[in-house]
């Protein structure tokens, strides 16, 4: 039992972090590459991270210079970032991609929200989805005579525990980024 608990568990932090990863590439303020973590460019017939054929700097806040690695890959990445929900246009002087991003308007911030919002909502669903599979493991244990039914009742309670706690590490993270992408 306490296996399944903890297997849950570790799972559960995984998806809070996967959100937490989510919530990093939308924009708020400054420009960060991190922002970039999503997009997959086709590189010679294979999709490859972005992050792997190019390096970042900012210079300014709103401003992120992407140096392929390989300049052959040049125009694919400046389509992949094109085509991506950044809402960026990358210049291409030959040599780098130069990708400035426009301040956020307050159409632009309530649009992030609902995008935070809903991938806040599919970490939760994510978090919901792997209690029930523990849920379902815990009564096969009952089910099969491994254990009593007290026991199941109060790993079940640990359990419910442990899915709170995720679920509100999701709503934390949320009602931050939020307030994140509401200061002008």
């Amino acid at each position: 039992m306490n296996d399944i608990l903890n297997e849950a568990d570790s799972k559960m932090s995984k998806s809070v972090e996967s959100t937490r990863e989510e919530f990093a590439a939308i924009r708020a303020g400054r420009a960060h590459p991190s922002m970039f973590n999503k997009i997959v460019v086709d590189y010679y017939g294979s999709p490859t991270p972005l992050q792997q054929l190019a390096s970042f700097t900012a210079p300014e806040a709103r401003v992120i210079l992407i140096q392929p690695y390989d300049m052959g890959a040049m125009n694919n990445v400046e389509r992949a970032i094109r085509d991506s929900d950044l809402g960026v246009n990358p210049s291409n002087d030959g040599k780098v991609l130069r990708c400035v991003f426009p301040e956020l308007t307050e159409e632009r911030r309530k649009e992030y929200i609902k995008v935070a919002r809903g991938k806040a909502e599919d970490g939760r669903v994510a978090v919901r989805n792997l209690r029930r599979t523990a849920k379902q493991n815990l009564e096969k244990l009952e089910k099969d005579g491994e254990v009593g039914k007290d026991d199941v009742t109060g790993a079940e309670k640990r359990l419910d525990g442990t899915t709170k706690k995720h679920t509100d590490a999701i709503d934390e993270m949320l009602k931050n980024k939020e307030a994140e992408l509401l200061e002008v």
